[in-house]
């Protein structure tokens, strides 16, 4: 017979998760919660238009979009910050979930167009009889609901699983999903298609019946797109903090390693691809009444490249840094195209440049040294004392 003594015996356990946001954590989000949802409206809606204080139609259709633009940007971070992926076509998924988005407006219009037909104006100048069959669904609401995430997150799945089953990463997959991008972008420039060609879908009046231009409808989008994308920042936070995160970023590590460890890397690299594709996907639906217009433009391939850039400026794998860095680099644009529009382009490019070079880890990796070296400093003079 033989003993097993409690010291010969070797138990293994994983380190507890962190948790889904600190109190400092959550305090922020329930601040910014109320911003959108309380302090903003007031500041539009309440307060006198020649009050110091008044936000105006223009900020809040302004911010209301850089909000969608940094959904984008979350959704950027898990694929590329927390897998490794570097993605340059998440601009079709965005563009995906505005076009179907664009289809239900397109149909709230009804008679109210320039021909007075219950077709929408394109189709009547192109001659159309009847509407094609992929607009058979787009006059129903809770189907155009399911349409934002369904049609993202098919067309991710049937591309990410051929993919990723073939084992195609690092450049070579970034311009294969530059080159999907790009050809989409070429379909639905054809009028043939049914989505508006060149001008793509826009004169928008009625979104659920009520009219979309008045000052209450913009706002109740501004405030969902808020709620939206705080929802989806706590969501990032819950999936990067479980097993299911830890595996990805073990994959964005290396991946041959987890190979040899038992896992299949594919399943878990297919479902935050998805995931990501259709946040993508209700960003752009979000996008879409609260800019009045989508075409295919949207698809191009600087979009997309701009998204990562949105990722680096403010700092992969931080989901905040995104974030942050959404909203200063179109900040920055929307004051740079009216102040000086023929330097916009360059002054992307040189930021792109500048925070590769000088801050790999974006402007959250440099608050870090920063508020490391102040502790460092701080803790030596405590010593010294």
């Amino acid at each position: 017979m033989t003993s097993h003594s409690p010291q010969a015996q070797t138990h293994f356990s994983l380190p507890p998760p962190p948790p889904l946001l600190s109190r400092r954590g959550w305090l922020a989000w329930l601040a910014a919660l109320l911003v959108i949802a309380v302090l903003a409206p007031v500041l539009n809606l309440w307060v006198p238009a020649d009050s110091v204080f008044h936000l105006s139609d223009y900020g809040v259709a302004l911010v209301g979009k850089i909000m969608c633009f940094a959904i984008c940007a979350l959704a950027m971070d898990l694929i590329w910050g927390y897998t490794g992926i570097l993605s340059l076509g998440h601009g079709l998924f965005f563009a995906l979930g505005g076009y179907v988005m664009g289809m239900y407006l397109m149909r709230q219009i009804g008679t109210d167009g320039n021909y007075k037909s219950e077709l929408p104006d394109f189709m009547v100048f192109l001659d159309w009889k009847e509407l094609p069959w992929h607009w058979a669904l787009s006059d129903s609401f809770v189907a155009t609901l399911l349409l934002i995430v369904l049609v993202p997150g098919v067309v991710a799945w049937v591309f990410g699983y051929f993919a990723f089953r073939s084992r195609i990463k690092g450049v070579y997959f970034s311009i294969i999903t530059q080159a999907l991008t790009y050809a989409a972008m070429l379909l639905f420039f054809r009028n043939e298609t049914g989505f508006g060609g060149n001008n793509g879908f826009t004169d928008f009046k009625r979104l659920l019946g009520y009219a979309i231009a008045t000052p209450e409808m913009r706002m109740i989008l501004f405030v969902l797109t808020g709620a939206t994308l705080l929802g989806l920042f706590v969501l990032a936070r819950w999936l990067v903090c479980s097993k299911f995160g830890r595996v990805l970023q073990a994959i964005r590590d290396a991946e041959s390693r987890v190979m040899f460890s038992g896992y299949n890397p594919l399943p878990y690299k297919l479902t935050i691809w998805v995931i990501s594709a259709v946040m993508c996907g209700i960003a752009g639906a979000l996008y879409v009444p609260q800019v009045g217009i989508i075409n295919p433009s949207e698809m191009s391939v600087a979009n997309s490249i701009e998204m990562a850039i949105w990722a680096a400026v403010g700092g992969r794998g931080t989901l905040t840094g995104p974030i942050v860095g959404a909203l200063l680099v179109n900040g920055a644009k929307s004051w740079l195209t009216v102040t000086a529009p023929e330097f916009w382009l360059y002054f992307l490019g040189a930021l792109f440049i500048a925070v590769t070079l000088f801050l790999p880890n974006g402007l959250m990796g440099l608050w870090r040294q920063l508020s490391q070296g102040r502790a460092t400093s701080a803790s030596k003079t405590g010593s010294r004392t």
